[in-house]
Order: structure tokens, then sequence, then C-alpha cells
């Protein structure tokens, strides 16, 4: 007797379900995967990013930030997601949508986008989901900050590739040219210590590297 077929769903599905659902889920290639909780220090460092960011992109008011409520839509590979931090400069642009309140809009065109790493995740976000992410035309930079350890690692769109720089020096002061501010580490890490360790087996490397674009 053979399995019964896999079910894919269309995104107009996947949608329909994540306006009822509990918790969130990305989608890709007709399948929905159900995203982790954050930890404590996870959630702890995600919201010091957003206040220390927001502050700075209250007083440019050319730019928008959004936590990690906000779903947005890689438009050339077909991913929905939910990044931890995005900024939008500019006017944000919304997919249409036929019929639904939904949840939250599907965001288009972000600026910058930040995720705080978990062990669970860190394989992907510097990976697979990195590679969704390169496709977006709207994407200046890419930061990536470690939850267990004071290193961060940002990557910015070069006219052959993207550009690694990575610091693990709580003193850094780190430049975002593409929304005009800057990122504190010591701002960013404020009170991680207190918090529970969860695992992470990253290496502590500061160097640069390029990532051509295929």
């Amino acid at each position: 007797m053979s399995a019964n077929p896999k079910h894919f769903l269309t995104p107009e599905e996947y949608l329909e379900i994540e306006e009822e659902a509990a918790r969130r889920s990305e989608y890709f290639n007709g399948e929905m995967f159900l995203m982790a909780g954050a930890s404590p220090r996870h959630v702890l460092i995600m919201d010091n990013t957003v206040i220390h960011l927001g502050v700075q992109i209250k007083r440019k008011r050319r730019c928008n930030i959004f936590s990690n409520d906000l779903r947005l839509q890689v438009l050339p590979t077909g991913l929905y997601t939910y990044p931890d931090i995005i900024v939008v400069c500019g006017a944000p642009e919304f997919a249409k949508r036929q019929g639904g309140k939904g949840r939250t809009g599907t965001l288009l065109n972000p600026t910058l986008i930040v995720e705080v790493l978990s062990d669970s995740t860190k394989d992907y976000d510097r990976g697979e989901k990195f590679a969704h992410y390169r496709a977006l035309e709207s994407l200046r930079q890419y930061v990536l900050i470690a939850q267990n350890k004071v290193h961060v690692e940002l990557f910015t769109r070069q006219v052959d590739g993207w550009l690694l720089t990575e610091t693990n020096n709580r003193e850094d002061v780190i430049a975002l040219p593409s929304i005009e501010c800057e990122l504190s580490l010591t701002e960013a890490y404020d009170g991680y210590e207190a918090l529970p360790v969860t695992a992470d087996n990253d290496d502590d490397e500061t160097n640069e590297m390029r990532i051509e674009d295929e």
C-alpha cells in the first residue's frame, strides 16, 4: 500500500492558516515550517537593538523599523519569513492580497535585516536563509548577532557580491550606512550576561570575506 501523497499548500492557503495560527511559521515550496520560540537572551538582544536603532531612526524620519511580527516575502524565491528586525528606508511596499485581513501585512522591500542567532538556526541564517535574502534587490545590509557571546557579523552589498566584516569587541560601533545609523555592541548586548545561556558553539573570529552573487 502506498503512502498518501503529501499535500503542498499554495501561498494563499498558507496565509489563511497564518491568520488563525497561535505561532508563526515560515513558508517555502508549498510547506510550512513552525518557527522556534526565542530564548531570553535572544529577546533581550533583539529588543535592545530595536530601541538603539529606533532612537536614531526617529531623529532622521526617513526609515521605519519593525520587529519580528512583520512577515517578509522574498518574491524572487517564494520564501515567507519573519526576520527579527527589519528596517525600510523610503516607502514600505506590501504584497497585495485578495480577501482576508491577515495578522500582519507582508513586506516586500527591506533595506536592512537583523537576525539574532540561536544554536538551532545559526547555520540556516548564515546559509540558506541568507541566499534567499540576497535575492532581494532592496536589501543593502544584513546583520547577524550572536546571543551567547559578543560577536556580530555584517554583510554589505557590493557591486560584485557581499562583503563580510566581523567583530567580537564589545566596545566597537558598527556603521550601517544603508540606514544612516550605527550599531553599538555595548547597547545591543546590554544586560545579556544576567540571562540563561543556551547552547552555542560559534568560533570567535575577526576577518573579512566576500560572497559572490550567482
